[in-house]
C-alpha cells in the first residue's frame, strides 16, 4: 500500500460507506456470454472477502452500475449488498438515493470507478478512487489510484486501506489469530 497524504487520511477517516461500479471494478471489465446468450462475470474472491471485512467492521457497501446482470445480482446477494443499483444510466441519481436512504453525507462515502461515467459520482464522494487500469481522466479525478487492477484485488486493497486508516484492521485480524 502506498503512503497516503494526510489530507487523504483525513478523508478516509470519515468514510462509512463504500460505493462501487461493477464492470472494470468488481470485474476486469470483460463480458462473457455462454452459448445461450447468458452473461457470465468473473469476480475476485479476495475482493468479496474485503467487502465482508468492511461490513464486519461496520462499514456498508453499495454498487451502482449502468449494466444489469443476474450474475451481479447473485454476487450482491452472496455479499449481503442490499443497495445494488443495476441499469443506473444516471449514476448520480442512484448515488443521491443512497444518500437519502442512509442519511449519510457525501463526505462519509467513498466511490470506486474506472471509466468516464463514474466521474460525476467521484466528484461528489468524500473519497474518490480509481482502479489501476481506469482511464486517465478517472485517475485524475481520484484521490487515490489502486495498485491493483479492477477485478484483480482492487476492492480488497481499498478495504484494507479504509480499515487500516480508520484503526479497525488490528481488530479484524484478532478474529483470525485465535
Amino acid at each position: 500500500m502506498a503512503a497516503l497524504k494526510e489530507s487523504v487520511k483525513k478523508r478516509i477517516k470519515k468514510i462509512k460507506l463504500l460505493v462501487m461500479d461493477c464492470d472494470g471494478v468488481l470485474t476486469d471489465g470483460g463480458i462473457i456470454y455462454d452459448c445461450e446468450g447468458r452473461e457470465i462475470k468473473v469476480f475476485n474472491v479476495r475482493d468479496g472477502h474485503g467487502i465482508k471485512l468492511l461490513k464486519r467492521a461496520g462499514l456498508d457497501c453499495a454498487v451502482i452500475t449502468a449494466r444489469s446482470s443476474e450474475a451481479l445480482k447473485k454476487r450482491g446477494e452472496e455479499l449481503s449488498i442490499t443497495m445494488l443499483y443495476q441499469g443506473a444510466l444516471d449514476k448520480c441519481a442512484a448515488y443521491e438515493d443512497i444518500l437519502a436512504r442512509t442519511g449519510l453525507s457525501p463526505e462519509e462515502t467513498a466511490f470506486v470507478g474506472d471509466d468516464l461515467v463514474d466521474i460525476p459520482v467521484m466528484s461528489r464522494a468524500g473519497f474518490a478512487i480509481s482502479v489501476k487500469d481506469g482511464v486517465k481522466e478517472v485517475k485524475k479525478a481520484a484521490h487515490y489510484v489502486t495498485e491493483r487492477k479492477g477485478g484483480r484485488g482492487a476492492i480488497r486493497e481499498v478495504a484494507e486501506i479504509l480499515l487500516k486508516t480508520q484503526g479497525k484492521w488490528k481488530g479484524i485480524l484478532k478474529g483470525y489469530m485465535k
